[in-house]
């Protein structure tokens, strides 16, 4: 049957909603977005030509919600859903509802989500097909001898609801929370447990089936490196395995989809033990996200292809054949340091150069919030040989400018670069061995930091190519033959810069031998170390009063956040509310009339008029109540920060 589609929604939200209406774009379908309350402003959002509101943010009250999203289709008058990856993407009953709605919908036959959406019953149904499994384990007859013992949501992905269980004391607690980790993610909270393989690979089959009984396996995908048993790196081919082994997983995999009438996208994992043995893992009844390494092997577009099988398209009888290697990194706003910690603030800045593909769901200025997935992009490199590939992503990723959020880029960067993934010595306890010597600082990170603060202060005090000539011909200070000042802190630790402005030309340091000024602009240093030349790209933020909050220096030699510290201490960290305290040093040079202690002020009112650096300041009460104490007189000298009055504040009536 063939149903023609216009235009289509995706249940699903960032990078892979992005993703989706890319293609949907270039095949001439109107495209629709749902959003969250938080995601209102989202990148998903601003690309559709339509979106619905899911009011909430809570997954559980947004996109976990399948009737609402069928509700938002029909209003937005799309003929089509499609799932993404997550939330509803491997739901058996929001897939009935959206063809019971009279939708097309972009995924496999409800039966087959069904079969295989529950990991337990897909090993049941493998296991009949003759795939290799491993033993489940009843949790409630588990011994010593089980251990260490996997535990994993049987509706789930992505990570979620797993844990190693090592201890069979902890294993009623892991239990209960992977149950209660799977029930918010998947609305499910169905788990089961086997046996854990140490120092296993994770490999997978990349697998598209149509209604007319064609089924292609896709290659095979490597995604042994993760955290949290999330995938952070993934590649396609699987390196090293022998062509029987590729062979064995291909054909598993076509399998695997016959024996549920598959149609669609989907991917069958497979855990490789350290003996070369295969062990049937799960199915995956969706477009996964390390799809683009399939993509850029085979030279397709499996979204297109998704929607072309929906459809009722027949796929040719077999697929292209694969060329070079491609390897993906994901990069999410997180500190891999501090366990993994995930990062919320604003984006200011993504930007990766080079002959990469980049899948992102964020653009400059976007804001990341605590109630997603912390993932930024997808950055995914492709050349003639796996060796050319890795170099060239971890080329890309090193020189990217990454601005506001800290992120996994260094620890990408190392992994990519470390001597077992470049001889393809792969398996999932990578970050389990190596994660302390991939997060500790670099030998040369001092002088590389003191090299960044000596870029973010020249770029500081350089002036624009328009300013007036009096900015141009040198510093701010009246006596030019002392040196300025600039302090900074980095990674915990503060550089102080000094160096003398000149009338022409670039400003001279002082105290950093070996290092030269070539050029100095807000946004571009170029400087001379020992004979070397480097330049340093800058840039400043600043906050919402515009004071500079932070200093972002990217160069060859890596990427540091500074911020600026201020000649004066901010003093008010230390002072009670309703304190006035002075802005600068100065002198008082006049008192309100009438101002004592245990006079009435209101909010605004002028108390208090400091005169520095030729200017009158005028100190004003910060509320309305009574001032309860006066520390300043007519022509007393005060310093930056010093205490000149005390407000209480009235009581709201």
């Amino acid at each position: 049957m063939t149903q023609l589609i216009t235009s289509v929604l995706v249940a699903n939200r960032g990078e892979i909603a992005v993703r989706v209406f890319r293609t949907a774009r270039a095949l001439g379908l109107a495209t629709v977005a749902v959003h969250s309350d938080p995601d209102a402003g989202a990148l998903h959002v601003r690309e559709a030509d339509a979106a619905v509101r899911l009011p909430g943010a809570a997954p559980a009250d947004t996109y976990l919600r399948g009737d609402l999203i069928v509700e938002a289709a029909l209003a937005a008058g799309a003929d089509a859903v499609h799932p993404g990856y997550g939330f509803l993407s491997e739901n058996a009953a929001f897939a009935r509802a959206v063809l019971a709605a009279g939708l097309v919908w972009i995924g496999p036959p409800p039966e087959a989500i069904e079969a295989m959406a529950s990991k337990t019953r897909a090993k049941e149904l493998m296991r009949a097909a003759g795939v290799p499994l491993l033993d489940p384990v009843d949790p409630a007859q588990a011994t010593a001898a089980d251990l260490p013992l996997l535990l994993k949501a049987a509706a789930g992905g992505g990570g979620r609801g797993m844990r190693i269980v090592r201890d069979l004391s902890g294993l009623k607690a892991e239990l209960d929370a992977a149950a209660a980790e799977a029930r918010s993610a998947f609305g499910d909270d169905e788990v089961f447990a086997e046996p854990y393989v140490e120092r296993a690979r994770h490999v997978e089959v990349q697998i598209l089936a149509d209604a007319h009984g064609t089924v292609w396996a896709l290659g095979t995908r490597d995604c042994s490196l993760q955290r949290r048993h999330q995938k952070v790196i993934e590649e396609a081919p699987a390196p090293g395995l022998p062509e029987a082994l590729r062979t064995t997983l291909h054909e598993a995999a076509v399998a695997a989809a016959r024996a549920v009438s598959y149609q669609g996208a989907g991917t069958v994992e497979f855990l490789v033990a350290a003996d070369g043995r295969p062990y049937f893992l799960e199915m995956n009844t969706r477009l996964q996200v390390e799809h683009p390494v399939t993509e850029a092997v085979f030279g397709l577009d499996l979204v297109a292809l998704q929607l072309r099988i929906a459809e009722g398209g027949a796929l040719p009888l077999t697929p292209p054949e694969p060329t070079g290697h491609a390897v993906e990194a994901r990069l999410y706003a997180e500190n891999p340091a501090q366990d993994w910690r995930p990062q919320t603030g604003v984006l200011h800045t993504l930007a990766v150069s080079g002959e990469v593909r980049v899948d992102t769901g964020f653009t400059d200025g976007d804001t990341v919030g605590i109630h997603y997935d912390p993932m930024l992009a997808k950055v995914v490199a492709h050349a003639p040989t796996r060796a050319e590939a890795v170099r060239a992503l971890a080329h890309a990723l090193a020189g990217a400018r990454i601005h506001g959020l800290t992120t996994n880029r260094e620890l990408l960067v190392r992994s990519l670069r470390h001597p077992e993934f470049a001889g393809a010595r792969l398996d999932t306890g990578f970050y389990d061995r190596h994660l302390g010597s991939l997060t500790e600082a670099a030998p040369d990170a001092a002088s590389s930091a003191t090299l960044a603060a000596v870029a973010a202060a020249l770029a500081a005090a350089a002036p624009a190519p328009d300013a007036p000539l009096a900015a141009r011909i040198g510093g701010w200070r009246n006596l030019r033959s002392q040196p300025q000042i600039r302090r900074y802190r980095v990674a915990g630790s503060e550089y102080e810069v000094r160096y003398r402005p000149a009338r022409n030309g670039p400003p001279e340091l002082v105290d950093h031998p070996g290092v030269r000024v070539l050029a100095a602009e807000p946004g571009l240093v170029t400087l001379e170390v020992g004979r070397v030349r480097r330049t340093f790209h800058v840039k400043h933020n600043s906050n919402t009063e515009g004071v500079a909050a932070e200093t972002y220096v990217d160069c060859a030699l890596g990427a540091h956040t500074l911020t600026p510290v201020p000649r004066f201490a901010d003093p008010r960290a230390r002072t009670e509310p309703g304190s006035l305290l002075a802005p600068m040093p100065g002198t008082v040079i006049r008192v309100a009339e009438g101002l004592a202690p245990g006079a009435p002020v209101t909010a605004g009112q002028p108390l208090l008029w400091l005169e520095a650096m030729k200017m009158e300041h005028r100190i004003v009460s910060p509320a309305s109540g009574t001032l309860t104490a006066l520390h300043a007189a007519l022509g007393h000298q005060v310093e930056f920060g010093a205490l000149l009055a005390v407000v209480q504040e009235e009581p709201p009536a």
